[in-house]
């Protein structure tokens, strides 16, 4: 295994069983039996390995096999196929989606919201062919807000992670319904 993987699974090691918190540099160099100049000269600073940890993670788990839209399938079945895809293994991994939350709001954070953004936008696309424009920018706003605002709630340990699927499910469906393409 390259010496960068090893780095990346120590820290998904560490986010997955001890938090975003317990990612410390010398402990991610001895777990991974290297230097922190090693770790220094692949990654500039402590967030930029926890993101390059969770790019490398989520292409793993979270975007693998993002479906395209079924033939006959309405809208609402589309997107949620498309957000069950995202936040299943979220669910099976919560410590994940915290250091996700985290991470998103460092300042290098939107780079990581870009990447995955980069990974569902042909799907995104696929799905939303043939619905008005107008209406795919408002729906793309609002859904935004909804699922940054159940992250946070979800990290403040407002609501559990198994709670942000069906949120997203009920507020899918009532914005969806009438418009479905034609």
């Amino acid at each position: 295994m390259r010496e960068g993987d090893r780095l990346l699974d120590v820290v998904v090691e560490i986010l997955e069983t001890d938090g975003y918190d317990a990612v410390q540099l010398r402990e991610v160099a001895r777990r991974a039996r290297a230097s922190l100049a090693t770790i220094y000269k692949r990654y500039a600073t402590r967030d930029d390995l926890i993101l390059a940890a969770l790019e490398y993670w989520t292409a793993q788990h979270r975007y693998a096999g993002i479906p395209a839209r079924e033939p006959g399938s309405t809208l609402y079945e589309s997107l949620m196929g498309l957000f069950r895809t995202i936040f299943e293994p979220w669910e099976s991994h919560p410590e994940m989606l915290t250091a996700y939350f985290r991470a998103r709001s460092s300042p290098n954070g939107q780079k990581l919201f870009r990447w995955g953004l980069d990974l569902v936008e042909p799907a995104g696309r696929e799905i939303f062919a043939g619905v008005d424009e107008e209406f795919v920018a408002d729906f793309n706003d609002i859904l935004t807000s909804v699922i940054y605002g159940l992250l946070g709630r979800y990290s403040a340990g407002e609501i559990a992670v198994t709670d942000i699927l069906p949120i997203l499910d009920r507020s899918v469906y009532r914005l969806t319904q009438a418009h479905e393409p034609g």
